[in-house]
């Protein structure tokens, strides 16, 4: 068990679909389903592997649609912040919180960008209902002690969890990435005014062909200046005083956008706070890694010394994950969702500064049919995974596809499959009575078919990897 040797393994309980609930997507009373997990405690890499196999957490609460069943199949999606380019209306939002920071502007008139969710998604409310049924009797730290003192038996040392206070605020609007709809500009025709004639102040308008000549005479001035100048001097031209062409501006990049500096006198002042807080993902330091550590982040935003929103990330071996964000109400004419996507963007730019295969920012689901969920392509580049071979795919070679049906495989090779499916089940590791041990051992002593057809199921579902990695506890 040396993969155990550097901390506590996860320890999660698997509660298999047993009906369709409501989806909070597309309200059908009966048509949303997915496979449940309660995690005690789980490693920041396991979780890295789980959402890359298209597992995603609400709090302690770990839960992987069914794709191919549910009426709206929500699929991964990441973008690729090395890449990654602000559009027109990302600029627009981030020239937004300029102007209000440095001139106090209030935009008129629409002020939403982007479809609102809420904090903690409808469509996992009919699996919390289930879990609330449930009578989960283990508790984190007895669990953590059995498996300490099971590990310890084995020479291993567990290293425990420690607790770490869990912001609470109220009057917050929710989101996972994004609020509000579309703006809509309004165009006003008016009559123009009569006009005053020429600007005498001003030179005369030349023509193209004229300039473009005078460029090129410039240009060879500049190459040889003595000879140049003495040819257009006999043939009776003064010197040019047209000046050599200006580079074209490069592009202002995310972080110049987001980090402008404001005047002295601005009327507003914004500062960002982060640090690590409650979750069943364990805190650790990964070598060269980030200052901050792996694990799950409080992010807040402060305005004039006041809390507007927070935002939840867990940093991760290979990537940034949103996990929800929350705001004050009255700031929505800022667009904060959108606001705070593009920081975290920049923020996994820096990180992979400092650790190199941390490189992608995973934004949740995307769910083409439904507008609340989709706009999340417009963060490009973006890939989608593949619901059966768990393979990358950028969006755009998956949306003709979603166009035609919900559910879809997107990996285009009819042989490919599951690379990390589950091939050797009785590998998979049980905490069972205070004691760890392979499946295999553990169903010698078990007589009832039925878990072990809900063992077989969780260990599909979460590969070979993970099911040799997480414990899966048993009563």
């Amino acid at each position: 068990m040396a993969f155990w040797a550097g901390g506590s393994p996860s320890i999660v309980d698997y509660f298999p679909s047993e009906d369709f609930y409501r989806c909070g997507y597309c309200k059908n009373e009966s048509g949303s389903r997915s496979n449940g997990m309660w995690a005690h405690s789980m490693t920041v890499q396991d979780y890295q592997d789980l959402i890359d196999r298209g597992w995603r957490r609400s709090g302690k609460y770990v839960y992987k649609p069914v794709m191919n069943q549910t009426c709206c199949p929500q699929y991964t999606i990441r973008c690729r912040p090395l890449q990654f380019q602000p559009s027109k209306s990302h600029k627009k939002v981030l020239k937004k919180m300029l102007k209000f920071l440095a001139k106090g502007e209030v935009p008129k008139g629409s002020c939403e960008d982007e479809p609102m969710d809420s904090t903690m998604d409808d469509a996992v409310a009919g699996d919390f209902a289930l879990i609330n049924k449930l009578d989960i009797q283990c508790d984190l730290k007895t669990l953590s002690d059995d498996v300490k003192e099971s590990l310890e038996s084995e020479g291993k040392n567990s290293k425990k969890e420690e607790p770490h206070e869990l912001l609470q605020s109220q009057d917050f609007v929710g989101e996972k990435l994004g609020s509000g709809e579309p703006s809509h500009s309004v165009k006003v025709h008016t009559i123009p005014k009569p006009g005053k004639g020429a600007d005498l102040s001003k030179p005369p308008c030349r023509k193209a062909k004229e300039i473009r000549k005078e460029r090129k005479r410039l240009k060879l001035m500049q190459q040889n200046p003595a000879e140049e100048l003495e040819s257009f001097q006999a043939q009776g031209h003064p010197p040019s005083l047209f000046p050599p062409k200006a580079k074209s501006n490069q592009p202002k990049s995310l972080e110049d956008l987001i980090f402008e500096s404001l005047p002295e006198n601005a009327s507003h002042k914004l500062e960002f706070t982060r640090f690590l807080c409650s979750s069943p993902l364990e805190a650790e330091t990964p070598p060269n890694g980030p200052d901050c550590g792996y694990g799950s982040f409080h992010q807040q935003y402060w305005l004039d010394g006041k809390i507007i929103a927070v935002g939840v990330i867990d940093i991760l071996p290979n990537c940034v994950s949103s996990v929800y964000l929350y705001y004050d109400p009255d700031y929505s004419f800022l667009s904060l969702g959108v606001y705070s996507a593009l920081r975290e963007i920049a923020f996994t730019r820096q990180l992979h500064e400092k650790t190199s295969q941390l490189s992608y920012y995973y934004m949740g689901f995307y769910i083409h049919s439904c507008p609340k969920m989709k706009y999340k392509g417009q963060y490009r580049p973006s890939d989608l995974l593949c619901p059966e071979t768990y393979v990358w795919v950028p969006i755009e070679q998956c949306l003709p596809s979603l166009e035609n049906s919900k559910y879809c495989r997107f990996n285009q090779d009819p042989e490919a499959v599951d690379e990390d499916r589950s091939t050797e089940p009785d590998r998979l590791q049980v905490f069972h009575k205070r004691a760890i041990m392979p499946y295999g051992v553990y169903k010698k002593q078990q007589k009832d078919p039925s878990e072990e057809a809900a063992v077989l199921q969780y260990a599909s579902l979460v590969g070979q990897k993970c099911s040799e990695r997480m414990l899966l506890f048993r009563n």
